[in-house]
């Protein structure tokens, strides 16, 4: 959440963030915060007028009656106090309001970094690493790879759940653990501590950490409850701080998550079929909160991390540096790793590396004792791996003409030394 004392002293730099990210809405909303919070104030000093006020009618009143006065019009005068304060208190609550909730829509300021884009096709390469795998056949998708070879039932998880859910089987079953427990042995040898989640928190608290508009789009909410399924351990492991002064000993903390995560996933996209786009997928998540002066430094660490960890599963990928028409509201500046798919010759996403700065924190009431009095610390987020599109991209690229897949080295320990998939 933008700070609304940084909104006052810095408008224009607010107007023109909005600006690059051609939301011309929300950037009306910058004049009608500063009108609001200027109504506010006044009436702030209203109310403390008409208190001073009450408590010399009040004086008055004691001491006229005293001598015998008469006190009749200075009584109703003290009468009358109470009624215009509750007005004030109304107006001021409505204006409070609106206030925050346009504060709590409005996004996070980009770092200057950020490529300007009008479209996500504007997204910027940044490097490829890996060779892109060759094949003396035509690579056929992930999809009907684990469907000939049994590996998954589709079909049957859409009988009893829906579409976009899925049963994992035999060696493909085996095939996800084993990506779990090489990605949480890779980022624990980096000093990140294991924490496995809630999988489901309460709005107070997802509203810290996530766009409003994502309760709709991409949240499920379980009643009577009102819980939500959380959808990456981003959001329980930034949020179990929420509302706690931090010593500056404690920080930077480092955390990795494992967890399921949920998500609606709602509208089409290329190559959804088999199990890219689902509706529940296992993730280990690297989370980071840091002093504000140290989180570039974080925000490289974890795309380093991320860029390692797949580097080791020796799949071909490109980094990109996401431009401004493709940021999400809580990030100041993004990353995305996206593996190569041979059948759909083309790239798709399989991590995401956040700079949240202090928009998540602020909105949290995160915050760290320093030298200098308590600060908003900042936050940062990347996936190490979900699980689901890396099987798919490893089935992808790691696909045989005789229909059997192999398994990349990395994993192969956690495999029981098994090689191939689909071998008897």
């Amino acid at each position: 959440m933008i700070d609304l004392k940084y909104l006052r002293e810095n408008p224009d730099v607010i107007r023109n963030d909005l600006e690059k990210r051609r939301d011309f809405e929300k950037k009306t909303w910058v004049d009608e915060i500063l009108h609001d919070d200027e109504e506010y104030r006044t009436l702030l000093n209203d109310s403390q007028a008409l208190r001073q006020k009450r408590n010399e009618v009040s004086k008055k009143v004691s001491e006229g009656k005293k001598k015998g006065e008469n006190v009749d019009a200075l009584m109703q005068e003290a009468k009358e106090i109470p009624k215009k304060l509750n007005e004030i208190e109304t107006k001021v609550e409505k204006l409070l309001s609106n206030i925050k909730s346009k504060l709590m829509r409005l996004p996070n300021i980009l770092d200057e970094s950020v490529p300007i884009g009008e479209t996500e096709e504007e997204n910027v390469e940044v490097e490829q690493i890996n060779p892109k795998p060759e094949f003396d056949f035509e690579p056929i998708s992930h999809a009907e790879l684990v469907e000939k070879l049994d590996l998954a039932d589709l079909e049957r998880a859409a009988k009893i759940t829906g579409a976009r859910f899925y049963f994992l089987k035999g060696d493909l079953a085996l095939l996800d653990l084993a990506l779990q427990r090489y990605a949480v042995d890779f980022m624990t040898k980096k000093d990140f501590e294991l924490i496995i989640p809630p999988h489901m928190m309460n709005r107070k608290a997802y509203e810290g950490v996530t766009d409003l508009d994502d309760f709709e789009n991409v949240m499920y909410n379980v009643q009577p409850d009102n819980f939500y399924m959380i959808a990456t351990s981003e959001h329980p492991l930034t949020a179990m701080y929420m509302n706690e002064i931090l010593e500056e000993k404690q920080l930077p903390i480092k955390m990795v998550g494992l967890s399921h995560c949920f998500r609606r996933e709602v509208g089409a996209h290329q190559g959804d079929k088999g199990i890219w786009r689902v509706h529940q997928f296992t993730k280990v998540e690297q989370i980071v909160l840091c002093k504000p002066e140290e989180s570039e430094k974080f925000h490289d660490d974890l795309l380093n991390n991320a860029k390692d960890f797949f580097t080791s599963l020796k799949l071909h990928f490109r980094v990109v540096s996401i431009c401004t028409a493709d940021m999400g509201t809580v990030a100041a500046k993004k990353f995305d790793l996206e593996a190569w798919i041979p059948s759909l010759k083309t790239y798709k996403e399989v991590v995401s590396c956040s700079n949240c700065t202090a928009y998540q924190a602020t909105r949290l009431g995160i915050r760290y004792r320093s030298s200098d009095g308590n600060k908003t610390l900042h936050t940062l987020n990347s996936t190490c791996v979900a699980t689901s599109r890396a099987l798919a991209a490893i089935i992808e690229q790691y696909q045989n003409k005789n229909g059997t897949i192999d398994i990349p080295e990395v994993l192969q320990p956690y495999m029981n030394g098994k090689k191939t998939i689909g071998l008897n």
